[in-house]
């Protein structure tokens, strides 16, 4: 009686160096090499797409006069670039030599890498964010008129017993310092959100990739 399909799996995965299933296991190397190129070439678009922007945002914020938010963002994303290099280079040294089970968990263990990076780089870049597009408007153009100094005359004019904090109203400060705890609090779980909305998909298919293969390993 032939072996049904299920056996011929186990067997293709626990003696893989005996090519038991060649068929079923290149099947597997394949899809486990569509997953992972995949994957590195939505995100080398998402790191050329950053690079792009930066060189952008910085020339447009002259001509819109709000030149210190796009020196502050070319900065940040700079800074996102050199980190996002670091990782790509450990991702090409992930050996695609090994079998495609080994090399998924390899692979899953890079992921799991990044996404602990970018929560931690997240608690820092959105309260940066924040800090970048409040001084970009509230500074102005370089040289010109500081749009700042009319909001804080126009509100002390009319809260005149206003405490002030280094020329800044008291209130302003608060609500600057809610804000961007508020941000940092939150700033994790924004992040992997933001990872989950791109590469969620691909992140689903390798959980139940390995499961698969963890369940006829059995």
């Amino acid at each position: 009686m032939e072996k049904s399909i299920e056996t011929i799996w186990k067997e293709g995965f626990v003696k893989d160096d005996k090519l038991i299933a060649p068929k079923v296991n290149d099947l597997y190397n394949q899809k486990s090499i569509d997953i992972v190129s995949k994957f590195k070439r939505m995100y080398k678009i998402n790191v050329i797409a950053i690079v792009l922007f930066s060189f952008i945002i910085l020339p447009v914020s002259f001509v819109v006069k709000i030149p210190y938010m796009g020196i502050m963002m070319f900065f940040l994303f700079n800074v996102i670039i050199i980190v996002n290099r670091k990782t790509i280079y450990k991702l090409n040294k992930i050996d695609n030599s090994l079998n495609s089970y080994e090399y998924l968990l390899s692979f899953k263990g890079w992921t799991d890498e990044l996404i602990a990076v970018n929560t931690k780089f997240s608690r820092f870049l959105y309260p940066y964010m924040f800090l970048t597009m409040f001084f970009g408007f509230w500074c102005g153009p370089i040289g010109g008129d500081i749009p700042g100094e009319v909001v804080v005359k126009g509100f002390v004019a009319e809260f005149p017993n206003t405490p002030m904090v280094f020329g800044f109203p008291l209130i302003f400060v608060g609500v600057m310092i809610f804000a961007m705890l508020f941000l940092a609090l939150v700033g994790g779980r924004i992040g992997k959100w933001d990872f989950n909305l791109g590469y969620g998909r691909i992140m689903r298919r390798l959980k139940t990739m390995i499961k698969d293969m963890e369940e006829l390993k059995q």
